[in-house]
C-alpha cells in the first residue's frame, strides 16, 4: 500500500511538471502572438465556410466576429442542411446588420455521407468565391486580425493547412459551462502547445484553412465523409503530402453551451472517444496531467498524513496558480475557478475511464462508431 501511495504521489507531481511545461509553452505562444501583431502579410482573398446545425448559445455573437474582421476582401458562407433549421433566422439577422459584408446563406438537405458536418460543407463549396477557403466551426468568435494572422501562416514556405487553437467561453454563468470552458483553457489547449513541441501537427476543427488547389490534391472534402474526426484526418492528408499544418497566432473562443453536467459529460466523451480514434497513445498518457486527483487518492491511502495532504493543497494550489497565469498570459477576461478545480479533475478522469468502455458516440442525433463512420446497432 505504502509503494502504491508513493506512485500516486509521482504521478500528482509528473502532473504538475506537465502543467508548469504547458504554462511555458503557453507563454511562448503569447509572445509569439505579440511579435506577430506588426506583420503585413499578402492578403489573398478569402472564404469562410460556416457550417451550421441549430441555434446554439452565444451563436449571433459569434458568427458576427466573422462578419466584422479587419480584411481587405472576404466572403462568409452560412450553411444548413435542413430548411427548417433554427440557425437560419439568425443568419438572416446578421445579413441585415452586416449589409456590406459579402454574406451567402446554403439550405441543401443533399446527403454525401455519414458525417454531416462534411456533407454540409459539400453542398457550400460551390457558393465559395475565392480560392482561400477557411472552414470554421459555428461556435467560434474570432477576434477582429484572425483572418490576417490565417493568412500570414498559410504564406509561410511549406505550409499547406492552417489551424488555431481555442479557449473556452462559458456560454451562461452555468457550473457546467464554467467546467467545459477551463477544461478546455488550461488542459486542452497547453497540451496542443506541448504536442507541437515534440513534433506533432494537429488540425483543430476551430480552423482549417487551405487553399483550393491543396483541397483538391487530397480529393477534395468527399475524402473526409465517412470520418468524424474530420479535422485530424485532414491535416494528415495534408502532410501527407509533404506539406505542414501551420498554427496561426492567434486565440479564438470556442462556446461551452452545456448547462448541465450530464450534458457536459457527454460531449466530452464524445471528444474523448475521438481522439481516442486518433491518437490512442497520446489519450491514454493525458491519465496523468491531472495532479490534484492524483494527490487526493495519494492522501486517502496515507490515510490523511500531513505531508500526503500537504501534497494535495500544493496540487490545488500550484494548478490554480499555472492556470491563472495562462489567463494572464492569453489576456482572457473569463478566470480559472479556483474552488471547482478538483471537481473539474475528478469529471475529466470519469470521462477518461467511461471512454474505454465503447466506441460509440452521440453526434447531432444520430449514434455512431468513431474512426470510419458508420451507424451503430442498438
Amino acid at each position: 500500500m505504502r509503494l502504491v501511495t508513493i506512485i500516486f504521489a509521482l504521478a500528482a507531481g509528473f502532473g504538475l511538471v506537465q502543467h508548469l511545461a504547458g504554462t511555458l509553452a503557453v507563454w511562448r505562444f503569447a509572445r509569439r502572438g505579440r511579435r506577430g501583431s506588426q506583420e503585413t502579410p499578402a492578403c489573398p482573398p478569402m472564404s469562410i465556410l460556416k457550417p451550421l446545425h441549430g441555434d446554439e448559445a452565444l451563436l449571433e455573437q459569434a458568427l458576427a466576429t466573422f462578419c466584422r474582421q479587419d480584411y481587405p476582401v472576404f466572403q462568409v458562407v452560412f450553411g444548413v442542411q435542413d430548411p427548417a433549421d433554427t440557425a437560419l433566422p439568425v443568419v438572416r439577422r446578421l445579413q441585415a446588420a452586416f449589409p456590406v459584408c459579402d454574406v451567402a446563406l446554403v439550405a441543401d438537405p443533399t446527403p454525401h455521407g455519414p458525417n454531416r458536418k462534411i456533407a454540409n460543407l459539400i453542398n457550400m463549396l460551390p457558393h465559395a468565391r475565392h480560392d482561400v477557403l477557411v472552414i470554421s466551426d459555428g461556435d467560434i468568435h474570432a477576434p477582429s486580425d484572425y483572418l490576417r494572422r490565417v493568412a500570414a501562416e498559410l504564406e509561410r514556405p511549406g505550409v499547406g493547412l492552417v489551424t488555431t487553437l481555442y479557449s473556452g467561453l462559458p456560454g451562461a454563468p452555468a457550473l457546467a459551462c464554467r467546467l467545459g470552458a477551463t477544461q478546455i483553457t488550461h488542459a486542452f489547449l497547453p497540451g496542443v502547445l506541448l504536442g507541437r513541441a515534440f513534433g506533432r501537427q494537429d488540425c483543430l476543427g476551430a480552423t482549417m484553412a487551405l487553399r483550393r488547389e491543396t483541397l483538391a490534391a487530397i480529393g477534395g472534402l468527399p475524402a473526409l465523409v465517412e470520418q468524424l474526426a474530420d479535422d485530424a484526418l485532414l491535416g494528415i492528408l495534408v502532410r501527407a503530402r509533404g506539406l505542414a499544418v501551420g498554427l496561426a497566432a492567434t486565440l479564438p473562443a470556442t462556446t461551452v453551451a452545456e448547462t448541465d453536467l450530464p450534458a457536459l459529460f457527454q460531449h466530452e466523451l464524445r471528444w474523448a472517444r475521438t481522439m481516442r480514434s486518433v491518437a490512442p497513445v497520446g489519450h491514454a498518457l493525458s491519465i496523468l496531467q491531472y495532479p490534484i486527483f492524483w494527490a487526493a487518492v495519494a492522501a486517502i491511502l496515507a490515510g490523511f498524513a500531513w505531508w500526503a495532504l500537504a501534497l494535495f493543497a500544493a496540487a490545488w494550489i500550484a494548478r490554480a496558480a499555472l492556470a491563472r497565469r495562462i489567463d494572464r498570459d492569453l489576456g482572457l477576461a473569463t478566470r480559472a475557478p479556483f474552488w471547482l478545480l478538483p471537481l473539474r479533475e475528478l469529471m475529466s478522469m470519469a470521462v477518461i475511464l467511461a471512454n474505454y468502455a465503447s466506441d460509440r458516440v452521440r453526434w447531432r442525433g444520430q449514434v455512431l462508431r468513431v474512426g470510419r463512420l458508420h451507424a451503430a446497432g442498438r
